[in-house]
């Protein structure tokens, strides 16, 4: 079974266990248009990446901690949606959860989610269960304060703040996590796992800032130019756009070089390079160095 299938397949059962006889079935519905269709499952395809190259000797362990990391990813994306944050009308191509169920079901989805995230690790049923503390205060780490996601969100709450640790914040930590997670399922130290992580997120949210203003809403499938609307902190708006692609690489490169020497070690350079050119095509820098010429 290939990474993608043993993510799907994970999430799949997780959704089912609470879609149960008794339940509210509104609120069950609202959780499973947050988890699909997917996305790129970019962070779970991470995590089981790093497992694989660290031997994958625990692959149910490693399979709950990529469920479990995309779970409160998607709870994130759910909150961050809300008319509070950004008043997204869409996702995935899909109307947003609020926008589908109402902002009461919108927010009680992202706390459901939340709370199965840990309640898949709880049943995971480890073969090396001294692995799963670890795993989970890494993941838990990743999520709350200080520097977790909850932490990114907050930091717009904030009337100062440092670019770089919004963007580690909001991005960065469920990428570290990931990837540190990963290494700790497979029973691999975790620290030597950590810069990958960190480097990989900040690129994403400086690519994220790119693609608010370049990209599509038809094909991002969510609505662009959000970060000038609401006046947020973006690489685009600090460096300008050719200054936000040349950080973008530098990062990106970071991030190729902090993979650790390991037996995957090829693999998981050739997916940040995909990923790199998933997020921002050459095509796109081209053009912007042609603008500026």
């Amino acid at each position: 079974m290939n990474p993608t299938q043993r993510i799907e397949q994970t999430l799949s059962a997780a959704l089912s266990g609470t879609e149960l006889p008794g339940g509210p079935p509104r609120l069950a519905a609202a959780v499973r248009r947050a988890v699909f269709p997917g996305g790129a499952r970019v962070r779970p395809r991470l995590c089981v990446a790093v497992a694989l190259a660290c031997g994958d000797s625990d692959p149910g362990l490693s399979n709950a901690a990529a469920a479990s990391i995309e779970l409160l990813h998607c709870a994130s994306l759910v909150h961050d949606d809300l008319p509070c944050f950004d008043d997204a009308a869409t996702r995935r191509g899909l109307p947003t959860v609020h926008v589908e169920f109402g902002e009461r079901l919108a927010i009680l989805a992202g706390d459901a989610l939340i709370v199965l995230a840990f309640q898949v690790l709880g049943a995971a049923n480890p073969a090396q269960a001294a692995r799963l503390p670890t795993v989970l205060g890494l993941i838990a780490r990743g999520v709350g304060q200080p520097h977790g996601i909850v932490a990114g969100q907050a930091w717009e709450c904030e009337p100062q703040l440092s670019l770089r640790d919004y963007q580690r914040a909001k991005t960065g930590a469920l990428f570290s996590a990931a990837t540190m997670a990963g290494a700790a399922a497979a029973g691999a130290p975790c620290e030597p796992w950590c810069a990958l992580g960190e480097w990989l997120g900040e690129a994403y949210q400086v690519a994220d800032d790119i693609r608010d203003v370049l990209a599509d809403p038809a094909l991002l499938g969510k609505p662009t130019g959000r970060d000038q609307a609401l006046g947020r902190p973006s690489a685009a708006a600090t460096h300008g756009l050719l200054g936000a692609v040349e950080h973008f690489h530098s990062l990106i490169q970071n991030a190729a070089d902090a993979v650790p020497d390991c037996r995957g070690d090829r693999q998981l350079r050739a997916l940040v390079r995909a990923e790199s050119e998933r997020l921002v095509p050459a095509a796109w820098c081209d053009q912007l160095a042609r603008n500026a010429a």
